[in-house]
């Protein structure tokens, strides 16, 4: 089995940072591409920012010169700094994983419990 595990997230004032960061664990062969979703009250979960394995990154605009995704390919983790909050980022973070299971075929999603960020105005 797979799991992914978050840490990081919490309340801060606008303008503030937070750190995520995700581990994931298991009968892992290879992963291929990692993100962070958000979800907030009355909306669908929406793409944050996506890193591949060869480090090529994707963010969604509103996010765009605030927040950094990195991994390290070693430890399958996944990270997201976030700068500049703003109210509206307030949701719920998921971790995302693409990957491969040892001893299956074919890639499978796997998603973290998500973790509440809350940005105050």
């Amino acid at each position: 089995q797979v799991q992914l595990v978050e840490v990081g997230g919490g309340l801060v004032q606008a303008g503030g940072s937070l750190r995520l960061s995700c581990a994931a664990s298991g009968s892992i062969f290879s992963v291929n591409r990692m993100g962070w979703y958000r979800q907030a009250p009355g909306k669908q979960r929406e793409l944050v920012a996506t890193i591949i394995s060869d480090g090529n990154t994707n963010y969604v605009d509103s996010v765009k010169g605030r927040f950094t995704i990195s991994r390290d390919n070693t430890k399958n983790t996944v990270d997201l700094q976030m700068n500049s909050l703003k109210p509206e980022d307030t949701a719920v973070y998921y971790c995302h994983a693409l990957l491969v299971v040892s001893g299956m075929p074919g890639q499978r999603q796997y998603w973290g419990q998500g973790t509440q960020v809350t940005v105050s105005s």
